[in-house]
C-alpha cells in the first residue's frame, strides 16, 4: 500500500487579511485580486527554508511570497505577466527594505510558462522552494464601494491584461496546460530535494459543479517530476476556542445562502488545499540541510546586475 502523506492545518487566518498587510504593504497592494495570505507565504518559508536560502514565485502577483521570504531572511525571485503588478511588487520590497528586511529580492516581467529563459541561467538547480498560487478565472469578489441610490459596486476584481499569455484568460484547458509548463520550469529551477509548495482551492463554474482545481494541479506538478510530500489545509477562518469564525466576503455569503435557498448545499470556503511536494534527490538527505550538489545562490548580490 503506497504510504499516504503527512497531513496539517495551518492557522494562517487568526488575523484578517488586511491585517496582516497592514503597515507591511503598500496600499495600492489591494488592486491585486487576489492576493495570498501574508501568514500563509510567512508559514510556509520559515516551515520549509532556512536563512538566506532562496525562494521563487513564478506567478508572484502582488508579491506576498517575495515579501515575507525578504522579511524572513531568505532571498526571493518573482515572475509575473502583469506589468502593473510587478510595480506593485517591486513596492512592497522596497517597503521591506525600508523596513529592515535582511534578504534580497527582485521581480522579473515575462510568462512564466517559458521560465528558465527569465531569471540567470546560473540559478537553475538552486531554488530551495517555490511557492505559488494560480489565477482561479477571470475576476474574483474584488472589492467593494456602495453609494445611497447608486447600489454596490466591484472594483479591483479582474486581472488585468486579457492577451500576453495571461493564463486568467485562457479558459479551463489553457489554464492547466500553462501550469503544467510552469511546473516543468520549476523543476528546472529546483535544487535537489527542494520543495515545492501548490496552495489553491476547488472552484465552480456553477454552484453545483465544483471542480478539484488542487487535484488537477498537483497532477501538473507531479507530471514535471515532482514527488508528493505533503497535503495541508491553511485555514481561511479564524479558530477561537471550539469554533471556526470565517472571513468570508459579503459575495461570498451571497452565494451561498442563494445556493441553499435553490437546495443545494453548498458552504463557505474556509481553507485553501495547500500541496508540497520535493524535487527527487539520489542523496537520502534532509531537504533542510545544505549539501554541495545543493547549494544556493551564493553570489546573491550579482543576481541583478545579470538581468
Amino acid at each position: 500500500m503506497a504510504e499516504l502523506p503527512v497531513t496539517s492545518v495551518w492557522l494562517t487566518c487568526q488575523q484578517p487579511a488586511r491585517d496582516q498587510r497592514r503597515g507591511r504593504y503598500v496600499p495600492d497592494t489591494t488592486h491585486h485580486p487576489a492576493k495570498m495570505l501574508p501568514a500563509l507565504a510567512a508559514h510556509a518559508i520559515t516551515t520549509y527554508t532556512q536563512p538566506g536560502d532562496l525562494v521563487l514565485d513564478p506567478m508572484c502577483g502582488a508579491g506576498t511570497t517575495l515579501v515575507e521570504a525578504v522579511r524572513a531572511g531568505r532571498h526571493a525571485i518573482g515572475v509575473d505577466i502583469e506589468p502593473a503588478f510587478i510595480d506593485l511588487a517591486q513596492a512592497n520590497l522596497d517597503l521591506a527594505e525600508r523596513d529592515g528586511a535582511t534578504g534580497q529580492g527582485m521581480v522579473v516581467c515575462g510568462d512564466a510558462t517559458d521560465l528558465p529563459r527569465l531569471v540567470p541561467r546560473r540559478l537553475r538547480g538552486t531554488v530551495d522552494l517555490v511557492l505559488s498560487s494560480p489565477p482561479y478565472g477571470q475576476r474574483t469578489h474584488g472589492l467593494v464601494r456602495s453609494a445611497a441610490g447608486r447600489g454596490v459596486h466591484k472594483r479591483h476584481h479582474r486581472y488585468g491584461e486579457r492577451t500576453g499569455g495571461n493564463l486568467a484568460y485562457a479558459g479551463w484547458h489553457g489554464l492547466l496546460d500553462g501550469f503544467g509548463r510552469i511546473m516543468t520550469g520549476c523543476a528546472t529551477m529546483l535544487r535537489p530535494g527542494g520543495t515545492l509548495i501548490i496552495t489553491s482551492r476547488p472552484v465552480r463554474q456553477r454552484p453545483d459543479d465544483l471542480i478539484d482545481l488542487p487535484g488537477q494541479l498537483l497532477d501538473a506538478a507531479t507530471a514535471a517530476g515532482l514527488q508528493p510530500l505533503e497535503r495541508c489545509a491553511a485555514l481561511l477562518a479564524a479558530v477561537k476556542g471550539d469554533q471556526i469564525v470565517h472571513r468570508a466576503s459579503m459575495f461570498a455569503l451571497l452565494a451561498v445562502r442563494r445556493a441553499r435557498a435553490a437546495g443545494i448545499p453548498l458552504a463557505l470556503v474556509a481553507h485553501e488545499d495547500v500541496h508540497v511536494l520535493r524535487m527527487p534527490t539520489r542523496q537520502q538527505c534532509d531537504p533542510m540541510q545544505k549539501h554541495s550538489s545543493c547549494s544556493t545562490a551564493r553570489d546573491w548580490p550579482g543576481v541583478t546586475s545579470t538581468l
